[in-house]
């Protein structure tokens, strides 16, 4: 299924998100600039300061233009009330198709040791992953963008890589990049709370088509100058305090059973502050559970039957011992 045929593209909605977001600089405190090759460059928190809202709207750019973000004075944690809400009419293709941090992209042609996942809807138009024949989804376009989780913007050899992916010029890029140290890289990495949910679904196996709607939340994480620990308030406001409930046309053994497998529960790592567990495999991602990287409270109804289930449980202790 093409994108010209049913789906939306996430090019399309989120390129006037970009350009605001560019016009509003100054009051976001972000500074944009152009790389020696033409590609735009937005800094939203490694040399200029950035702001929560910024953060707010990069999660929608990395959304595709297919969700909204919001900071309300209300959530899952009542000691940290101010939380990231998530909502997706298209979740599946705002979520896995748009903002999952699914590129690699590492300086292979240089020394300059950059590597950043890439996010966004730059990804939908390269297409290098799997993942989209799964999606059966491909978008076209005549400029994009990725966001970046890195303390700087891709050099020439990265930027290069992207622009031969996407059939695109430099010029054509709009590289979006924070750390997770600030609060604008803070509050788009929270916003990823209904991501996560939609990942872990696609990793059990469960019918991603049925997945009709979506909504999550979990507390803004303060930041940290530290990196360990500016990750690690991230992953456990999500991990230990993010909710989400998923609307899915399916059967309700198929709700019951998706309810049960989706939190953080379900992790043999679960129950430690996520920096200590990174501490714990000496920093190897790929030793921790991923089971663990999922909300810690799932919600979810069959519109089939109008019947909920749940599963999981918060860990307001958990979330207080990592944001104190």
């Amino acid at each position: 299924m093409s994108a010209s045929q049913s789906y939306p593209s996430v090019n399309a909605l989120s390129a006037p998100l970009i350009e605001r977001l560019v016009a509003d600089a100054a009051t976001l405190r972000l500074s944009v600039s152009q790389a020696a090759g033409g590609a735009r460059m937005v800094d939203a928190g490694a040399q200029a300061r950035g702001s929560i809202e910024a953060g707010r709207r990069i999660a929608e750019i990395c959304l595709g233009g297919l969700g909204t973000v919001s900071i309300s004075p209300s959530g899952p944690i009542a000691s940290w009330p101010y939380s990231v809400t998530v909502h997706a009419t298209d979740p599946v293709l705002a979520c896995l198709g748009s903002q999952y941090a699914g590129w690699s992209l590492a300086d292979e042609a240089g020394d300059s040791g950059f590597f950043a996942l890439g996010s966004g809807p730059g990804r939908a138009v390269a297409v290098v992953e799997d993942l989209y024949q799964e999606l059966g989804y491909r978008d076209q376009a005549t400029t994009t963008a990725l966001v970046l989780e890195s303390a700087g913007g891709p050099p020439d050899s990265v930027v290069t890589k992207v622009a031969e992916a996407a059939g695109l010029r430099p010029e054509d890029l709009t590289f979006i990049f924070a750390p997770t140290q600030s609060l604008a890289g803070s509050t788009q990495v929270v916003a990823r709370v209904l991501e996560v949910a939609l990942h872990k679904a696609h990793t059990v196996g469960f019918d991603l088509h049925a997945i009709v709607d979506g909504i999550g939340s979990a507390p803004l994480s303060p930041p940290h100058p530290d990196f360990i620990k500016a990750m690690g308030r991230t992953n456990d406001a999500i991990i230990y305090g993010g909710r989400v409930q998923l609307f899915v046309d399916a059967d309700d053994a198929d709700a019951k059973q998706l309810a049960e497998q989706l939190p953080s529960t379900t992790s043999s790592d679960h129950g430690a502050p996520f920096a200590e567990i990174f501490s714990r495999v000496n920093g190897d991602f790929y030793k921790i559970d991923g089971a663990l990287f999922s909300p810690a409270e799932a919600i979810v109804t069959s519109v089939r039957s109008g019947a909920t289930y749940r599963g999981g449980r918060l860990e307001p202790t958990l979330v207080d011992a990592s944001f104190a």
